[in-house]
């Protein structure tokens, strides 16, 4: 535990995600990616799927936050939504496992304090980050022994939708306030935005993916730029 955070502490973490539909699925293309991450500088890896954890960790000796998206039917939880993605994350050696920590109801009707009382006790020494949306879904998150609050899902709920990401105000606050490691995520494009993100009292880290790893959506913000 206490490795991770003092390798990530105040620094950068870069996402190596690509989907199914996303041109550069692939576990390979995301091990190269790690790999790129690392020379340039950053501290820690967050990516999906056993098979891109496994083939990032040969490739550099970065720590990773793993998470696995998986989507049941209609339910609107699908990072690490229920304790099958937990075991299997725990079985290729992520350093933390994230999962959605918002009071949505689960996949599988078990609700995420039921969740994480049963992960918990199963993987004592394991690190969990919270992905969380609101300043309340992460301070119920610490009170229930989430080990890392994120700011992950802002933005990305019902009850988010619409709002500017990255929200200055909640990462603030949330390192003010909540007492463990803040890890700031979502919506942060630009080198200032990160400076000034890990500027803040209590912000432990922060994780880009988009503006580094994935060229789609970059090159698009280029284009709209042209067209507008």
């Amino acid at each position: 535990m206490s490795n991770f955070l003092e390798q990530v502490h105040k620094k950068l973490i870069v996402s190596c995600q690509a989907l199914e539909h996303e041109p550069l699925h692939s576990s390979y293309i995301m091990s190269r990616m790690a790999y790129a991450a690392m020379l340039g500088g950053a501290a820690g890896i967050r990516a999906n799927t056993v098979e891109d954890i496994t083939a990032i960790k040969e490739t550099v000796n970065l720590p990773v936050i793993g998470i696995i998206k998986h989507v049941y039917g209609d339910c609107p939880v699908f990072i690490t939504p229920t304790e099958r993605e937990v075991d299997a994350l725990v079985s290729c050696g992520t350093e933390v496992i994230a999962l959605d920590a918002t009071s949505r109801p689960r996949p599988d009707g078990v609700s995420l304090p039921e969740l994480f009382s049963a992960i918990r006790r199963k993987y004592p020494g394991q690190l969990f980050m919270a992905d969380c949306s609101t300043y309340e879904d992460a301070a119920a998150a610490r009170d229930m022994g989430f080990d890392i609050v994120g700011t992950t899902l802002r933005g990305y709920t019902r009850e988010t939708a619409g709002m500017e990401i990255p929200d200055m105000d909640l990462i603030a606050r949330l390192g003010q306030t909540m007492g463990i490691p803040v890890i700031a995520e979502g919506g942060i494009w630009t080198p200032q935005q990160l400076h000034d993100i890990l500027s803040m009292d209590g912000i432990h880290a922060a994780v880009i993916g988009g503006a580094i790893t994935r060229p789609l959506e970059i090159t698009k913000r280029f284009v709209q730029a042209i067209e507008s």
